[in-house]
């Protein structure tokens, strides 16, 4: 392992070749003693593999390097490469494949979205792959590698031999969209792997530094440093963080963070006194005068043109493919749910909004391949399960992220044939409000099938369950078809998804002329209100507009056309209002939203003998006790909360927390 420690950093541009000098743990071995070697590493290209800039400029800054060291080189790579990316998707691993031959690693780790498309095709990428991948802890039944890969490899530089293994943890089950146990793959434990591993490398290779490829993250990294005694460089990937060079236990450590933005340089010398950290550092690749290569950028330009310049049709309003889609239903998320439900056929369709990706919004007019599969860049497909009405409650509820977290109260998901409601407050046992599927009360005994993406499949509250169907069409070839089919798609104009803070009461409906006024009472906390956001919707988010709103002491008055609103209350389950407003108790404890929605019943019935407007009673399906304070949802401990057209159910505290030992705080992204 290595004797000598350097302080390292992120540097910019290619101008800055060395680092400041090092700390000597060891004074057997001074920098420069024996043969220097330099090794550089990248990791987690992912969605970058489909921007030929990025790609030109990560091999160009590793071209830069080695033409300014007058010691030997050695590039390595920390997975996730294959996949995911635009390219992936329609050339599967292809086009990525012939990228990372230009950028010519001495090896590979396999990573989780190396695993994208299955076990299977590993051997394919890893046979037109002029370089190896290495994994040593994915074992089959049969105690071998995963066909394509191997535990390590061996290359010599100016008479230096270097040893590389490949390493996972367990972690790569739950980010990859295949069954391990039903494939007869197992993940053993990565420490004592690696520690067997260059154990054999030393004594039977008789390789003169080890280094590790670890797709584990930094934390798991580190674990592995102080876990064994023979490895001298650990590069890492998976959590695409900047990261070092730093010495854990006698171990370099670097991570060059993610999407081709980082490459991370390790300068070590090499004699027969063992093997010293001379320097390293991270290079920020947006930055600087990097060299293009035209050969790697080539590589993706070809690929763009043949794949995915192809017009899949055109659409009349943007389609918004950034972090929105946690927070939100959107345009470009309905018209994903609606694609999964045309594709099999099934009553609902719930997508994790981790798996839309690309931070970019598509623009009105045309929508092509590419804009498609760097949303959809994953290799998910379709399954549909069966669940009852409660379970759909359980999976929707189960992704509701607290007011107070990091980015606020969101619902984490995209839906199609289902319109529920989430509650915006902190402290509250409140989690979902009431479900309608395909403009239909939920029934909580009732079969439903629910279309997921693959990987949700794999969720442990899911797995569980009664699969319906298996399609293998990518989820993002699932959206290509349904967009092919009609030419023109305009977006749902719909809101499937409704944030909710604050639940009144029923109001009081006064008429005057053709107006109908509703009244109801609103506690001190509502301060003050925003006029212009306040609508009245049904459940299949049919609306009639709201005429006048007013908000007088803790009375807040809605003024409303009579006749649209008693025709949408004849045809409806429930008819809603909604409004922004601000919350005196409740904003100042939020984060990632600056305004609270207030929610109530505004149906109202219209007698033929007594054309007086008068409040409809809100019916009750189910009933479940609340533990919520008085400041919380303006009620008391006593008072029940009902399932229906209020759109105001609660769950317990004691489902929430059965709900928290499956998948409510699971991770946000895939």
């Amino acid at each position: 392992m290595v004797i000598l420690t350097a302080l390292s950093g992120v540097v910019a541009g290619a101008d800055l070749s060395s680092g400041p000098g090092p700390a000597e743990l060891n004074e057997s071995v001074e920098p420069g003693d024996g043969t220097n070697l330099t090794i550089l590493q990248y990791n987690d290209v992912q969605t970058a593999m489909a921007n030929p800039e990025a790609m030109g400029t990560l091999q160009g800054a590793i071209t830069d390097r080695q033409a300014a060291l007058d010691n030997p080189t050695i590039v390595v790579g920390g997975g996730d490469e294959v996949s995911p990316s635009s390219l992936s998707a329609v050339s599967q691993w292809r086009v990525p494949t012939d990228v990372l031959n230009v950028i010519d690693p001495a090896a590979e780790v396999i990573g989780n979205h190396d695993l994208d498309y299955g076990f299977k095709p590993v051997a394919n990428f890893s046979e037109k792959s002029e370089f190896p991948w290495l994994v040593a802890n994915i074992r089959g039944q049969d105690g071998g590698n995963i066909p394509g890969t191997s535990n390590y490899t061996t290359v010599t530089r100016d008479g230096v031999k270097i040893g590389f293994l490949g390493l996972v943890d367990d972690a790569v089950k739950s980010k990859t969209a295949i069954d391990f146990e039903e494939h007869g793959y197992k993940v053993t434990d990565f420490s004592k792997a690696g520690n067997r591993v260059a154990e054999t490398l030393r004594e039977e290779e008789n390789v003169d530094v080890v280094v590790a490829l670890t797709h584990t993250g930094i934390p798991e990294s580190k674990e592995l440093a102080n876990n064994t005694d023979n490895i001298d460089v650990i590069v890492s990937g998976d959590d695409e963080i900047t990261y070092g060079p730093k010495i854990t236990s006698g171990s370099v450590i670097v991570e060059a963070g993610g999407n081709a933005e980082y490459l991370g340089e390790v300068n070590i010398s090499v004699s027969a006194d063992g093997v010293g950290f001379n320097d390293g550092q991270l290079y920020t690749l947006d930055e600087g005068n990097w060299s293009m290569n035209e050969s790697a950028k080539g590589v993706v330009e070809s690929g763009l043109s043949e794949d995915l310049s192809k017009v899949a049709g055109e659409t009349t309003e943007a389609l918004d493919s950034t972090g929105q889609n946690y927070a939100d239903d959107t345009n470009w998320g309905r018209i994903v749910g609606d694609a999964f439900i045309e594709q099999t056929d099934s009553d609902v369709a719930v997508t994790n909004a981790g798996g839309i990706r690309g931070n970019f919004v598509i623009d009105e007019g045309e929508v092509t391949y590419d804009d498609v599969y760097t949303s959809l860049p994953f290799g998910n497909t379709l399954v549909t399960k069966e669940m009852t009405g409660e379970q759909l409650q359980n999976l929707l509820a189960s992704q509701v992220t607290a007011p107070t977290d990091n980015y606020g109260a969101q619902s984490q998901l995209q839906v199609g044939g289902v319109t529920y409601e989430y509650v915006d407050q902190p402290n509250t046992s409140t989690v979902i409000g009431d479900i309608f599927v395909d403009g239909e009360p939920l029934d909580p005994d009732a079969s439903y099938n629910v279309t997921v993406n693959s990987y949700m499949a794999g969720w442990d509250d899911l797995s569980s369950l009664p699969t319906v169907e298996e399609d293998y069409t990518l989820y993002g070839t699932t959206v290509v078809n349904y967009i092919e089919k009609r030419g023109t798609i305009t977006p749902p104009a719909e809101d499937r998804i409704r944030r909710a803070t604050r639940m009144l009461d029923d109001p009081s409906v006064s008429a005057d002329g053709d107006l109908t006024t509703l009244t109801y009472d609103v506690p001190a906390a509502v301060s003050e209100i925003n006029a212009s956001t306040f609508t009245i919707m049904n459940e299949t988010s049919q609306t009639i507009p709201v005429e006048d709103v007013t908000l007088d002491g803790g009375t807040l008055s809605i003024a409303v056309e009579t006749t649209p609103l008693a025709d949408l209350s004849a045809t409806s389950d429930a008819v809603e209002v909604y409004g922004h407003y601000t919350d005196s108790e409740i904003d100042q404890l939020r984060n990632g939203r600056e305004d609270s929605v207030l929610n109530a019943d505004a149906m109202i019935e219209v007698d033929d003998d007594n054309p007086e407007p008068t409040a409809t009673e809100t019916a009750t399906t189910t009933e479940t006790e609340t533990t919520e304070t008085t400041e919380q949802m303006d009620a008391s401990p006593e008072t029940t909360a009902t399932s229906g057209p209020g759109f105001t159910a609660v769950l317990t505290m004691t489902a929430l927390f059965v709900l928290s030992l499956g998948v409510l705080g699971r991770q946000r992204r895939n």
